[in-house]
C-alpha cells in the first residue's frame, strides 16, 4: 500500500521513453524492451557472420566480440546510454548486464569466461562523474554468468580527450599508452570478458585487450551494451 502511495507521488519513468512504468515493470518499460534492436550476436559467436567480430581482425586477438543493442542516433538505445551515462541511472548497467548476461549463460557462453573487466574510467573524470557507467554492466554480467568481476585489476592512467570526433588513427594514438594491468596475477591465465558502455571504431578495447594480454590472461573477449 505504502509503495503504492510513494509510486503515486514519485512515479517511475522508463528510461528509454521516458514514460511512467507500469506496475511490475522496471527501468524499461515493456513497449521498449520489445522494440530495442538487439544485436543476437551471440548466435554467431565468433563466425564471419558476427560483423562485430571482423571489427578486431588483424587489430587484437579477441576470442568473441559481443554488444547487446545496436546503437541508433536519437533513438531508445541513445536515452538508455544517456541515462547510465550522465543522469546517475547506476542500477540500470547491472539491469542491463544481468539481461545479457542471462542470454549469454542461456547459449553456453559462462564456460568460456572466468573474469569480467570493465574499461576504466580515469581517476579524475571518475571523480567529477562519481562512478563508472560499466561497472554495473560488468556486475550484472558476472551475477547472470556466476562468474568474478573486478574493477580493479585495469587501471587507466592518462586522462584522454574524448574520442567522439577522431578518427581510427587519432583514436588509436590516442589510447595506446593509456591502460596498464595493476594486478597482473589477478588475469594471469584467466579467460578475461572485457566490458565497455559502446563500441565505436574499438580502439579502446583494443588497446585494453593487448595490455591483459601482455600480462598473461590466456584469452580476451569484449563485450558492451552498445554497438554502433
Amino acid at each position: 500500500m505504502f509503495q503504492d502511495f510513494l509510486s503515486l507521488l514519485f512515479p517511475e519513468i522508463c528510461h528509454a521513453c521516458d514514460q511512467t512504468l507500469a506496475r511490475g515493470e522496471r527501468y524499461i518499460c515493456t513497449e521498449c524492451n520489445v522494440k530495442l534492436p538487439y544485436t543476437d550476436l551471440h548466435l554467431h559467436g565468433a563466425t564471419e557472420l558476427n560483423y562485430l567480430q571482423q571489427r578486431f581482425w588483424g587489430k587484437a586477438p579477441v576470442r568473441f566480440a559481443f554488444s547487446y543493442l545496436h546503437f541508433r542516433s536519437k533513438g531508445r538505445v541513445q536515452r538508455v546510454l544517456h541515462k547510465l551515462k550522465y543522469k546517475g541511472a547506476q542500477e540500470l548497467g547491472e539491469h542491463l548486464g544481468r539481461l545479457y548476461g542471462t542470454l549469454l549463460a542461456e547459449h553456453g557462453y559462462a564456460a568460456h569466461f572466468d573474469l569480467v573487466i570493465p574499461v576504466p574510467l580515469h581517476r579524475l573524470k571518475l571523480r567529477r562523474r562519481g562512478y563508472n557507467q560499466s561497472d554495473g554492466f560488468a556486475k550484472g554480467l558476472a551475477e547472470a554468468l556466476q562468474i568474478a568481476w573486478s574493477s580493479k585489476v585495469l587501471e587507466r592512467v592518462i586522462d584522454t580527450d574524448t574520442q567522439t570526433k577522431k578518427s581510427r588513427l587519432d583514436r588509436w594514438q590516442n589510447v595506446e599508452q593509456v591502460f596498464v594491468v595493476k594486478q597482473a596475477e589477478e588475469v594471469s591465465g584467466k579467460r578475461v570478458l572485457l566490458v565497455d558502455d559502446v563500441l565505436t571504431t574499438g580502439a579502446t578495447l583494443e588497446a585494453c585487450a593487448h595490455a591483459l594480454l601482455q600480462s598473461g590472461c590466456s584469452e580476451v573477449s569484449v563485450t558492451t551494451i552498445a554497438a554502433a
